[in-house]
């Protein structure tokens, strides 16, 4: 099976604008977890700011495939890259005198914003690579494996980039200054888009999301448990624990313990990325047959 041109070039529009939105939720999760530890807030209060961009996230995968067909791939790509300039743009007029339970409900709300915007931006891509994809020769999985991979390492990316604005501009200026660019990059994608990406179905039924396999159904499930257990120890944890462990108290030691952290945070995702895209070879040898 080939691809048609028109079909790649929309493929190509939409994981590229997938990659800008990554670049910013990476640089969000670290600007957001440092900002608010270094106010003072405890690694439990820091935790719950992210709890609802998880939740929203996970109802927004859930219904992915009803709302992909419902409104079309262009318009839920649309849709999530300007919900994340809107939770940017909200996250430049927190208050720092607000108190501890406004300010963690504020965020708790921006942050579930955002969530749904990963998760609209995310599955537009997906689907994309579902249904552009050769469908010979395990060319679904290979083509999966690579987004994933690469989204990952753009991720790793943003995390350096969060904590590298954190330490020159401050919080206000790295997230007014994301969503600028990010407002630009949508406003460039709307404008150039190709057309080869499946437009709206009116008819679509929301009961269509759920797989017909129970062992989907259940890896689904067991994937909500894994994230939840990884965020807990690797996106809040260990940035907090070597922000206390590298940073000497002082301002400037603060922000040479940020480059660190978003070092290191950077070098595992992005090395998490390249197993990813690696799976395909790593699978394939041992299944003794190409994956499908």
């Amino acid at each position: 099976m080939t691809t048609r041109p028109e079909g790649l070039l929309a493929y190509i529009a939409v994981t590229a604008a997938y990659w800008a939105f990554m670049l910013t939720d990476g640089a969000l999760r670290m600007l957001v977890l440092l900002h608010f530890h270094e106010l003072g807030f405890s690694p439990i209060q820091l935790a719950y700011l992210f709890v609802l961009y998880e939740v929203a996230g996970m109802v927004t995968n859930l219904s992915a495939g009803w709302i992909a067909a419902r409104f079309g791939l262009t318009s839920t790509l649309y849709a999530g890259l300007g919900l994340q300039v809107a939770a940017l743009l909200a996250l430049a007029a927190l208050d720092p005198a607000w108190s501890v339970a406004a300010s963690v409900a504020f965020v708790m709300a921006v942050q579930g914003a955002s969530g749904v915007a990963k998760d609209l931006a995310k599955m537009s891509s997906k689907s994309a690579v579902k249904l552009l994809a050769p469908k010979d020769s395990g060319g679904l999985f290979r083509w999966t494996a690579a987004l994933t991979g690469s989204k990952n390492a753009v991720k790793g990316l943003g995390f350096l980039l969060g904590t590298a604005l954190l330490a020159t501009t401050g919080f206000l200026g790295a997230v007014l200054g994301m969503a600028a660019v990010l407002a630009a990059i949508l406003i460039a994608v709307i404008l150039a888009m190709p057309p080869g990406l499946p437009r709206s179905k009116k008819g679509a039924k929301f009961s269509e999301v759920f797989s017909r396999s129970a062992n989907v159904n259940t890896l689904s499930l067991a994937r909500v448990f894994l994230f939840g257990a990884r965020d807990v120890w690797l996106m809040v944890g260990i940035p907090i624990y070597f922000s206390g462990v590298l940073s000497d108290g002082t301002t400037a030691g603060d922000r040479a313990a940020f480059f660190m952290i978003g070092g290191f945070m950077a070098g595992w995702i992005i090395l998490y990325g390249a197993v990813q895209a690696s799976a395909p070879a790593f699978l394939a040898p041992r299944a003794g047959a190409r994956p499908t």
